[in-house]
């Protein structure tokens, strides 16, 4: 069976934790899209990890890892994680690297921090991470995929090329320093050889293992909020974090994926610069980040203090119908266990009228949140292995969630660690 792991409102929603525990019945797990501009967290007898670009079944020997031709590959990153893992005393991970992927480079780590900077109060609140300049040298084809750099002599033409426009920006629109096409090709080509041995062609090797019956992970990045099509743009990621893209940034055909698994937080959160309709401030949000988590709400890329707010049925609903959810993972539910009364947001007022569905960024920024509020629990949830042996208010907010969104809530999170996990019958 394929089955996509994928986040259903603004990224930061425990995917990392859900694909960890399900990679342990898994052969293959393979990241689809995205760089290491965001991070999994991960917590198990190894200790606490926040992974960015290796997939998460990366604890566990028997599972292929592979970062598909639809990741944002940073090279220094990767390697840098994976001696990461090993000092930490993992056993190195079994990992493939598609020839088809790109490369995301020095150079676009530098004009994303640069044109961030340039825009002051109008930037998108980037991780510089270079995911957009990236992006832009995919969709104009100026690129260099994994299988460019074997070759000096291919790898240095297509570096002039892809700098010489790249050169013009930095002299005279951000009066910096041009980059070097034979310096990058030395380094690119060097790091080259430290993968050289990971490198296939993933998508022959994909598509046996599915017809062989694979049990594969697809794991997504960010979410459903997030993706520049469907989400809250311009505030977005420039690749799709939707299981439709999944597909096509892993190299399987979409009638192979059978189960899409979205992900959400009992509550909301989001990292960077958005729109945020259930946000709340001050001393309450504070409480709620400092107990979000193992070690409260901070991204795990950016450490920057996450936005915070109630669940948000409306965007959450949204986020499972363009995800095409067929079931639900709740995480953090513990967390909720300090508060006397639960607000859900469950319609938007937008210019006096009241509206179900998830509207354009514009029509966004003016709405107001409507809750309907349900009794807490008031109980440490933690250790409990079965939704019968949860507190009934507790229940009860899960069914009423449930309700909102539409689609059935299977998954219950109830701790930062693998086994604290409740499974509902299907």
């Amino acid at each position: 069976m394929v089955r996509a792991i994928v986040g259903a409102n603004f990224g930061d929603e425990g995917k990392g934790k859900i694909t960890d525990m399900m990679a342990d019945q898994a052969d293959i797990v393979v990241r689809f899209q995205g760089g290491a501009n965001a991070g999994h967290t991960i917590i198990n007898k190894y200790g606490k990890f926040a992974l960015h670009l290796l997939p998460s079944g990366s604890f566990h020997q028997r599972v292929d890892n592979i970062i598909g031709p639809g990741v944002a590959l940073d090279l220094t990153e990767l390697i840098a994680e994976t001696e990461m893992l090993e000092n930490s005393g993992v056993p190195s991970p079994n990992l493939f690297i598609s020839s088809r992927a790109q490369l995301l480079m020095e150079c676009h780590i530098m004009l994303d921090t640069l044109e961030e900077a340039r825009l002051k109060d109008r930037k998108f609140g980037s991780t510089k991470s270079g995911i957009a300049p990236f992006y832009s040298d995919k969709a104009t084809k100026t690129g260099i995929m994994v299988c460019h750099l074997f070759d000096k002599d291919v790898l240095n033409d297509r570096l002039k090329s892809n700098f010489e426009r790249k050169n013009v920006l930095m002299k005279y629109l951000y009066n910096a320093e041009p980059f070097d096409a034979d310096e990058y090709t030395e380094k690119y080509y060097a790091l080259g050889q430290k993968i050289k041995d990971m490198v296939i062609d993933t998508t022959p090797y994909l598509n046996q293992a599915f017809k062989n019956g694979k049990e594969i992970l697809l794991e997504g990045q960010l979410g459903a909020l997030r993706d520049p099509d469907h989400g809250i743009f311009p505030y977005t990621t420039s690749s799709s974090p939707l299981a439709g893209y999944a597909s096509v940034g892993a190299g399987l055909p979409p009638y192979a994926i059978e189960e899409i698994i979205a992900v959400s937080k009992a509550y909301t959160s989001s990292v960077g610069t958005g729109v945020f309709p259930s946000q709340i401030f001050g001393d309450e949000a504070e409480e709620l980040r400092r107990r979000g988590g193992d070690s409260g709400e901070y991204g795990a890329k950016t450490g920057r203090p996450r936005d915070v707010g109630w669940f948000d049925a409306v965007a959450t609903r949204y986020g499972c119908t363009v995800q095409g959810a067929t079931k639900v993972a709740l995480t953090n539910l513990d967390v909720m266990s300090y508060l006397d009364e639960i607000p859900v947001c469950v319609q938007y007022d937008l210019d006096g009228k009241k509206i179900d569905d998830f509207p354009v960024t514009p029509e966004l920024q003016r709405v107001k949140p409507i809750y309907h509020t349900l009794p807490g629990w008031k109980t440490d949830i933690r250790g409990i292995k079965r939704f019968e042996d949860l507190p009934e208010n507790c229940r009860k907010y899960i069914d009423f969630i449930e309700q909102q969104i539409k689609v059935p809530v299977r998954i219950l999170s109830n701790g930062p660690k693998r086994d604290e996990v409740i499974l509902r019958e299907d």
